[in-house]
C-alpha cells in the first residue's frame, strides 16, 4: 500500500499549508502569530493532543522549514519549495510515525587508507560530493539553514564511518512532539546515569569493534598515537522532521596538510589534503576481517554473562580520552573484564575458597596471564597497575612512556578479544566459575 492509499491529511489541512507556501519571504514578522499558521496548528490538533502546549509553535515551524516553508527561503533557493499538497501529506504521515530512522555520519579523521567494510548496520567507506549531499540530507540543510553551505566537495576528501540506527519514540503522543511535556520535575535531574555513553549504544558498538582491531600493531609512528583514526565529532541526521537539524561542522575541524607536487611546467602546486596518520601495509590486509561475520560473533560475545560488566564502556572511553586518563581507562577496562567484587571483600566468594591467601591485585594478575597463556603479559599487567596506583595514591612518579601507553592498549585489546573468543567458544556456568578458572590457569603457569 502506498502513503498515498494510507489515511491523509483532512481538507482542511491540506488548504492551510496550500495558504502558508503562498507566503513572500521574508514572511511575517511573527510566523506564529500569522492566521495561516494558526490554522494549520489547529487543524493538527486530531493528531496531536497539545497543539497549544508551550513549544508546539516551534516544533511545528521547525517541520515545516524542513519541509520548505517558501517564505523562510532565501530569493536564490531554486528548487527547495515542495509541493503545498506533498507537504501536508507528509507532515501529516509525520505525526503518525512510530520510530524514526538516525544516520550517524563520522569522519574518519587522519585515517589512512582503509578498505571498505559494511557490517551490521554501519558502513566505512569513501564516498562522492553527489553521496554525501545524499548522506547529509543537503536539500533539507539548505531549507533550514539557507545561508550554510555543506562542503561536499572537501569532505569527500575524507573516509566516512556511516552508521544507521532505529529509535522507538514515547507511546505517548505528547511526547512524539514534545518530549519535554513527560519530563518529572519532582526527579533528581542532575543524577548521573552510570551506564550512559559518550555517543548512543549504535555508535559505541560500531566503535568498539572496529577498535578491537590491532592499531598498535599498524601504527607507523607508535612514540605519537597507536590510535588509527579520530572522531572529532558526530553529526547526526534524523527522519524526525519535528527535530530541529543541526549544522554539520565545517571540513575545517579536520586536519589538513599540504602538499607539493611538480606542475609539469618546471613549477609546484600546493594543495590542501587530509593529514593521516600512515599505516603499515598489513592494516589493509587485515582489516577485511572486521566483517558481518565477525560483527555478528561480537554481537553474541556481548549478550553472554562476560560482558555484564562495563568492559565496552572503558574500552571505547581509552579511545576518546587523553593523557593520564586514557591510560587508566585502559587498565579500568582490564578490571571490568577480569575483575569480582569478591576479590576485595571475602564474604562473597564462593564456597570454598580454594584462593584464600591471593589478595586482588594478584588474582587480577594471574587471570590475565590465564586468559592469554602466559606469566608475562600478568606481569606486564602487574607493572602497568602499579604504575596506576602510584597516579591515585599520589606517590611519586615519572612521566608514563609511550612504549607503556601502548602497552595498556595493546593489552585491554588482548583482553576484549580473548573473552570476547571465550564468550563464544567456551563452557562455564557462570562468570564467577570462569574468572577462578582462569585464575587456576594462570597460576599453573611456569
Amino acid at each position: 500500500m502506498s502513503e498515498r492509499e494510507l489515511p491523509g491529511p483532512s481538507q482542511e489541512m491540506i488548504a492551510a499549508v496550500i495558504d502558508l507556501w503562498r507566503l513572500k519571504p521574508p514572511g511575517p514578522p511573527n510566523l506564529f502569530a500569522d492566521r495561516n499558521f494558526l490554522r494549520l496548528r489547529d487543524c493538527c490538533a486530531s493528531l496531536h493532543p497539545y497543539t497549544r502546549a508551550l513549544g508546539f509553535n516551534s516544533a511545528l515551524a521547525t517541520a515545516l522549514r524542513a519541509l520548505g516553508l517558501p517564505c523562510s527561503l532565501s530569493k536564490d533557493a531554486k528548487g527547495l519549495p515542495s509541493r503545498p499538497e506533498d507537504v501536508a501529506y507528509a507532515l501529516h504521515a509525520a505525526f503518525l510515525e512510530t520510530h524514526s530512522k538516525k544516520l550517524h555520519l563520522i569522519p574518519m579523521d587522519l585515517a589512512d587508507r582503509l578498505p571498505p567494510l559494511t557490517f551490521g548496520r554501519a558502513r566505512l567507506g569513501r564516498f562522492t560530493p553527489n553521496q554525501l549531499r545524499e548522506l547529509f540530507n543537503e536539500e533539507q540543510l539548505r531549507r533550514t539553514y539557507p545561508k550554510d553551505k555543506l562542503g561536499a566537495d572537501r569532505f569527500a576528501e575524507f573516509q566516512w564511518l556511516v552508521v544507521e540506527e532505529t529509535v522507538e519514540f514515547e507511546q505517548d503522543k505528547g511526547a512524539r512532539v514534545l518530549p519535554d511535556l513527560l519530563i518529572d520535575f519532582g526527579q533528581d535531574l542532575g543524577r548521573i546515569e552510570p551506564h550512559e555513553g559518550r555517543h548512543s549504544g549504535a555508535i559505541e558498538a560500531v566503535l568498539f569493534f572496529l577498535l578491537l582491531a590491532p592499531w598498535e600493531d599498524w601504527a607507523a609512528m607508535l612514540e605519537l598515537d597507536w590510535r588509527g583514526f579520530q572522531v572529532p565529532w558526530v553529526h547526526t541526521v534524523d527522519s524526525d522532521i519535528f527535530v530541529r537539524r543541526a549544522t554539520p561542522p565545517s571540513p575545517d575541524s579536520l586536519n589538513w596538510t599540504i602538499d607539493i607536487f611538480p606542475d609539469g611546467y618546471g613549477g609546484e602546486i600546493e594543495e590542501d589534503v587530509p593529514l593521516v596518520r600512515n599505516l603499515d601495509l598489513q592494516a589493509v590486509t587485515d582489516l577485511v576481517k572486521w566483517d558481518q561475520r565477525y560483527w555478528e560473533i561480537v554481537g553474541r560475545a556481548r549478550n553472554s554473562v562476560l560482558f555484564e560488566t562495563p568492559i565496552v564502556h572503558f574500552f571505547t572511553r581509552a579511545f576518546f580520552a587523553d593523557g593520564i586518563d586514557e591510560f587508566l581507562a585502559h587498565l579500568i577496562a582490564i578490571e571490568a573484564a577480569l575483575g569480582l567484587h569478591a576479590d576485595y571483600d571475602p564474604a562473597r566468594r564462593v564456597s570454598p575458597d580454594r584462593h584464600k591467601r591471593i589478595g586482588a591485585t594478584r588474582r587480577m594478575r594471574h587471570r590475565v596471564s590465564g586468559l592469554l597463556g602466559k606469566r608475562t603479559f600478568g606481569d606486564q599487567f602487574d607493572r602497568l597497575f602499579n604504575i596506576r596506583s602510584a597516579f591515585l595514591h599520589g606517590r611519586p612518579m615519572g612521566g608514563i612512556s609511550s612504549e607503556d601507553r601502548v602497552n595498556a592498549r595493546s593489552l585491554a585489546r588482548r583482553v576484549a578479544c580473548a573473552v570476547i573468543d571465550a564468550a563464544t567458544t567456551g563452557s562455564f556456568q557462570s562468570r564467577e566459575d570462569y574468572l577462578d578458572d582462569l585464575l587456576d590457569a594462570g597460576l599453573q603457569l611456569p
